[in-house]
């Protein structure tokens, strides 16, 4: 990992195995990685265009999802893994994840012959603004650009204004990086408000209700800032697959138990995750230039010590 100044200068460079040895990085582009996990389903398990319009309880301790399409579902189990704007987590009483004060940029850069760049994970800090990229692949190469806004701003759609947005904020940085949003093709430019929840004890509704579970963002939305998110969504997936799987193969403990039990366990590791993402995202989003002067000369690269800050990242599967 390389952190850089709008200069160019090097603020701090590490191996992440010699700061922590249980530590490492694996960038994944998520379209890969959905793939990778749908070619495990039996062919037709997945129906796609399928949004979500409604859902209610039966009498036969069912569940009946209704499609945008007209058409319906009847489920003994729902897990509702539909991201941030979740009709079922609304449906549940959740309230809509919060903007945080800040809107990033993402784009995936794509090189047919080869990407230049080395594995490591580069960040660049300006004030009230920054912007890091990684190589995901050998000719894909992931990149951000997040800033400071009071407000979400209007939806823009047309990719051409987005990219000018986005070279824009960074015009006089680092070339690399330019370098890299000019390679980048126009259909994977998205620009998104940050949001989160907070999942306060005693206040926010329990993860399931009856046989209807949440998992990932539909439950507890954080900011990018760990880079936890979709880590802490397949985190999900395999305490629930392990807690429904025990509940389907005997009589005790129930479905309902064993959705209950799975949001009990899950909720010590997501709540303080999300809370400390946005903690890093506001510190790392100062626009107060004596405050900005201190983190690059003097925090980052003298009093910060990565271990500590890393063992978020450390989670025991155990066997699948």
């Amino acid at each position: 990992m390389v952190v850089k100044s709008v200069e160019g200068k090097q603020l701090r460079s590490f191996t992440f195995k010699d700061e922590d040895e249980s530590q490492e990085v694996r960038a994944v582009e998520r379209r890969t990685l959905l793939e990778t996990l749908a070619s495990q389903l039996p062919a037709g398990t997945i129906q796609f265009s399928s949004k979500l319009e409604g859902i209610q309880r039966t009498d036969q301790d069912e569940v009946k999802l209704e499609l945008v399409d007209g058409s319906q579902l009847m489920a003994k189990i729902v897990i509702g893994c539909d991201g941030i704007r979740s009709p079922i987590a609304r449906w549940m009483g959740f309230s809509e994840p919060n903007y945080v004060g800040h809107c990033a940029f993402r784009g995936l850069a794509y090189y047919p012959n080869g990407q230049p760049h080395e594995p490591k994970v580069n960040y660049i800090y300006g004030k009230g603004l920054r912007a890091g990229y990684v190589p995901v692949s050998a000719t894909k190469v992931y990149w951000f650009v997040c800033y400071n806004s009071s407000s979400p701003g209007p939806k823009i759609t047309d990719p051409a204004v987005l990219k000018q947005q986005a070279k824009e904020l960074v015009k006089n940085w680092p070339s690399e990086l330019l370098n890299i949003m000019d390679t980048t093709p126009e259909d994977t430019l998205i620009r998104t408000p940050l949001v989160d929840r907070w999942l306060w004890p005693a206040v926010s509704p329990p993860a399931s209700s009856g046989r209807v579970v949440l998992v990932g963002d539909a439950w507890h939305p954080m900011t990018p800032n760990l880079g936890q998110g979709a880590c802490c969504a397949l985190e999900d997936a395999v305490v629930l697959a392990r807690k429904l799987a025990t509940a389907l193969k005997s009589e005790a403990p129930s479905v309902e138990e064993a959705l209950r039990s799975y949001g009990t366990e899950r909720w010590p590791r997501v709540f303080p995750l999300t809370v400390r993402a946005n903690v890093v995202g506001s510190a790392l989003q100062w626009d107060n230039p004596v405050v900005c002067s201190v983190r690059n000369n003097v925090v980052i690269p003298k009093l910060v010590r990565l271990g500590p800050l890393l063992n978020h990242t450390n989670f025991e599967c155990n066997a699948l």
